[in-house]
């Protein structure tokens, strides 16, 4: 049995995970699955499920746009969480709306469709996001607003982020500033010093929350970026479909929306070709909401309270400093490393999640869907690919140098990862291993991914 490369501190240990393990997650020990997947999805504790099939059992919920006593329970179930929400970001209610949408993804199209891209207002992205928060660039060019892009260095860091960002807000003005609390490719916790540095600049900033998880502290007392987004399975398993996104009613107040829909509007004329929408977050959640899954968020958000934050940073820390300090030992009978990292080698300013490929004797990478595969065999959930963040994976593989870009053109209208691999003579490292961890998460969780990653040198 594999023992801890050091002791955990003494926040972790403040608070019993593994008592937690046994009463809420026993399924994953009676399934015998370790689950290292958080950054895709948390999982649910078993009082949570009880709760929410507790409450539509013997609540009645009606569509909340009216005001007879179904509809009445949705809407204060939906005010409910919506306080949740904003005392999770430790957000001023009298300067934040909260807007529900289906997921992380629709909050940050919410902002990018609406937003005032000009020519004279442009887009900064760090080349750390995932492809949501990248996405925005379409919306910016149809403008021709100017996009531009913060580089990463070895660490998969912003490359002097502050400065490269003074020098972008220079070259192309006031613009809107987007970047990931946490890379939900290598873990890298970016600072959040640059929400102020760019608004004290001009600019309004999008910080996405949803790889944070739950140990984020995310204080918008302290850094009051104008949008958050996050999506609540991330947080707490349960529901999945719904996520928010956590707007300064300034900000929101200078978005023009393209359209409008059942809910958003206080009036349409057909006959006058008017309309008006609602102020603050009602002009901005369309349709009828997803009122029976809204139910459960303060339950969600009520699970986490039981796991003082800390407490859960300082657990995830330790784990993970465990899965590298591991991870570094591993040797094939040539002495020759097993593994290689992605982003940086120790926990400074590092969250739950390590990106990393396996390598062969000759130092070759061992392709990861066949890592995938014997993970599956090994009972070990972790995750392969580029995890939908083209720019780290650029940055971490060599992909962003010169040439690589003709295999797009060749291949357009019929992309795959082999023919990519051919194209830009990359037999392997195109993707890699991801290993994100969660409250459940045991040290035997750990050592069952170290024993997968060494039995790829038998």
């Amino acid at each position: 049995m594999l023992t801890r490369a050091m002791e955990s501190t003494d926040a972790a240990d403040a608070f019993d995970f593994a008592a937690l393990r046994a009463s809420e997650f026993a399924r994953l020990d009676a399934a015998g699955i370790a689950y290292l997947d958080y950054a895709a999805s948390a999982l649910y504790g078993a009082s949570q499920a009880r709760a929410h099939g507790e409450r539509l059992a013997q609540g009645i919920f009606g569509n909340p746009h009216s005001e007879h006593l179904a509809s009445r329970n949705s809407a204060a179930a939906q005010a409910a969480a919506r306080a949740a929400t904003l005392a999770f970001f430790d957000a001023d209610p009298d300067i934040y709306d909260v807007c529900f949408t289906a997921n992380a993804t629709a909050a940050i199209k919410l902002v990018a469709e609406s937003y005032p891209f000009s020519l004279r207002r442009g887009l900064i992205l760090s080349a750390d996001n995932h492809n949501s928060v990248t996405g925005m660039r379409e919306f910016a060019r149809r403008t021709q607003a100017t996009v531009s892009v913060l580089p990463l260095d070895a660490q998969l860091r912003l490359d002097h982020g502050s400065a490269n960002l003074r020098a972008s807000i220079e070259r192309q003005g006031r613009s809107l500033f987007a970047f990931p609390q946490q890379s939900n490719f290598s873990g890298v916790l970016h600072d959040l010093s640059l929400v102020e540095e760019a608004q004290a600049l001009g600019c309004d900033v999008l910080v996405d929350a949803a790889a944070a998880g739950p140990s984020g502290a995310l204080s918008l007392r302290e850094h009051s970026a104008d949008f958050v987004v996050c999506s609540f399975y991330k947080l707490f398993g349960l529901p999945t479909g719904v996520g928010a996104l956590i707007a300064k009613r300034s900000a929101l107040g200078r978005l023009r929306r393209p359209w409008f829909s059942g809910g958003t509007v206080e009036f349409v004329s057909i006959a006058h070709g008017r309309h008006a929408l609602k102020p603050g977050y009602g002009g901005f959640e369309d349709g009828t909401p997803n009122f029976l899954d809204l139910a459960a968020i303060e339950s969600g958000f009520a699970f986490l309270a039981s796991m003082p934050r800390p407490c859960l940073r300082a657990h995830i820390q330790s784990l993970v400093r465990h899965f590298l300090a591991l991870a570094a030992t591993l040797r094939h009978s040539n002495g020759a490393p097993l593994v290689r990292l992605y982003g940086p080698p120790d926990m400074e300013q590092r969250g739950g999640i390590v990106a990393f490929n396996v390598l062969q004797n000759d130092g070759s990478v061992l392709r990861y869907e066949h890592v995938e595969q014997l993970a599956q065999e090994h009972g070990v959930a972790i995750r392969g690919g580029c995890f939908c963040n083209p720019g780290t994976a650029e940055k971490a593989f060599g992909l962003d140098a010169i040439g690589v870009e003709h295999c797009f053109d060749k291949l357009e209208g019929n992309f795959s990862i082999d023919a990519f691999r051919r194209c830009t003579g990359r037999a392997a490292t195109v993707g890699a291993l991801r290993l994100s961890v969660g409250a459940p998460t045991t040290y035997e969780d750990i050592a069952r991914a170290v024993a997968l990653i060494a039995a790829c040198s038998e």
